[in-house]
């Protein structure tokens, strides 16, 4: 019999039939993980020891035994295997036939399983006409409004072919008067007929010319506009323009002034340290070096050391140091102690600190961030090994940036554009001295 399979009525039949003899069992009879169960009523029992109660039953037949007899004789109703009576819900039925381990014990599990999928089932269904009826109501209640609209507007559109008319009228009306005016001045001035045209033609040319001119106003007007658009555009992006440009260049100005005091601090420091970059022989073209190139910053003090830089810049590549420090962790919880590290770390040293994080694995981006770390996650398609070179490229020239990653393509890359990489150990061994 397949206990884990179960269905959950069955299962809480069971917990509540052992929970209740559970109390009134000697310990001999309970396995060892179930007698500090006996203490709790049984409905306690029942809630938070199920899953130790149903262990019990399936692992050891002395304890089911003692639950079969206790139940035979305090609930006999329940293991009534001649009758089984009808009022009995399929649940307890099945429970008791897997207590006594029936041969019918697994067809009947399989049946209450069976119709367990069908009441969901009937319930879906249910739930889905009621869903249909809603909507069915919603689209008449729709198609009543759409009704209602449509006579509406025949109704307005009766009323303005009325106005229509009506004003129509009072234009002929009114033609008619001018005809009558017109006939009467005929009449009595005829001798001014040809001054008459030479006016009326006149005026129907200055009417034209108007017209002409207010065409040209109206043109003048949008170009105007649109040139006042166009203006306000270009002005606005001179100006983000300047303001990115003044920005840069406050950085720019910031990085080299501070580089150069950190410099004078460092050799009034220690006048006989040895030089950071690379000898005269090491630019040397036509040989090659047998070993690999040790790192330039080979233990936390050198770190240090660029961390004291003035408007220094820390790229973190996220996965690669916590793999190294912690890979048993959940990716969630690597994030999470990282980003805590270096939210201590950029209280001490008032460092900028970016760390990117491969976005592929994220199913929910965080929404809270550490004070004083910046974290990035790579968009899809994109490596996190490309945004921090992005982040390298997009610093001005002169500015200290310092790159933490094992990688070695990333970290070739990064000192090719002006960065100092730092392998992930070292920054490890940093914040683990804090």
């Amino acid at each position: 019999m397949d206990w884990d399979g179960l269905p959950d009525a069955v299962r809480l039949r069971l917990a509540e039939l052992t929970a209740s003899a559970v109390g009134e069992m000697p310990d001999s009879d309970m396995p060892p993980t179930v007698r500090p169960l006996a203490r709790f009523a049984p409905a306690k029992r029942a809630r938070l020891g199920a899953p130790a109660l149903l262990a019990g039953l399936r692992d050891s037949p002395v304890f089911r035994a003692a639950v079969t007899e206790w139940a035979r004789a305090h609930r006999p109703e329940l293991l009534d295997e001649a009758g089984e009576d009808a009022a009995a819900d399929m649940a307890s039925r099945a429970a008791a036939a897997v207590l006594l381990e029936e041969q019918s014990a697994e067809e009947q599990v399989a049946e209450l399983a069976r119709r367990t999928s069908s009441a969901q089932l009937r319930a879906e269904r249910d739930a889905a006409l009621a869903r249909v009826e809603r909507l069915a109501a919603e689209n008449q209640r729709l198609r009543s409004e759409l009704d209602m609209a449509m006579t509406a507007a025949q109704c307005a559109g009766s009323a303005g072919a009325a106005q229509a008319d009506r004003l129509r009228t009072r234009l002929r009306e009114q033609g008619v008067r001018l005809r009558q005016a017109l006939d009467r001045a005929e009449r009595a001035a005829q001798d001014h007929d040809a001054e008459l045209t030479a006016a009326r033609r006149a005026l129907i040319a200055m009417e034209a010319q108007c017209d002409r001119e207010r065409e040209r106003a109206e043109l003048a007007s949008r170009r105007a506009e649109r040139a006042v658009a166009e203006a306000e555009t270009a002005r606005q992006a001179v100006r983000e323009a300047r303001d990115a440009d003044e920005v840069r260049l406050a950085l720019l100005v910031d990085t080299v002034a501070g580089a150069v005091l950190g410099l004078r601090r460092e050799l009034a420091l220690d006048e006989h340290a040895p030089l950071a970059g690379p000898r005269p022989a090491d630019l040397v073209s036509g040989g090659s070096s047998l070993g690999e190139v040790s790192s330039r910053v080979p233990d936390p003090a050198a770190l240090d050391r660029l961390l004291a830089l003035p408007v220094v810049h820390l790229v973190v590549d996220g996965y690669n140091v916590t793999k190294t420090g912690y890979p048993d962790l959940t990716l969630s919880d690597q994030r999470d102690r990282l980003t805590s590290q270096l939210a201590a770390l950029a209280a001490r040293t008032g460092v900028e600190i970016t760390v990117v994080f491969d976005g592929a694995a994220v199913v929910a981006v965080p929404i809270t961030n550490c004070r004083g770390v910046r974290v990035l996650f790579s968009d899809p398609g994109v490596l996190a090994d490309d945004v921090i070179r992005d982040l390298v490229a997009a610093e001005p020239r002169g500015r200290p940036v310092v790159v933490v990653t094992s990688d070695r393509a990333v970290a070739e890359s990064v000192r090719h554009c002006g960065a100092h990489p730092v392998p992930s150990a070292v920054l490890l061994h940093r914040l683990t001295r804090n």
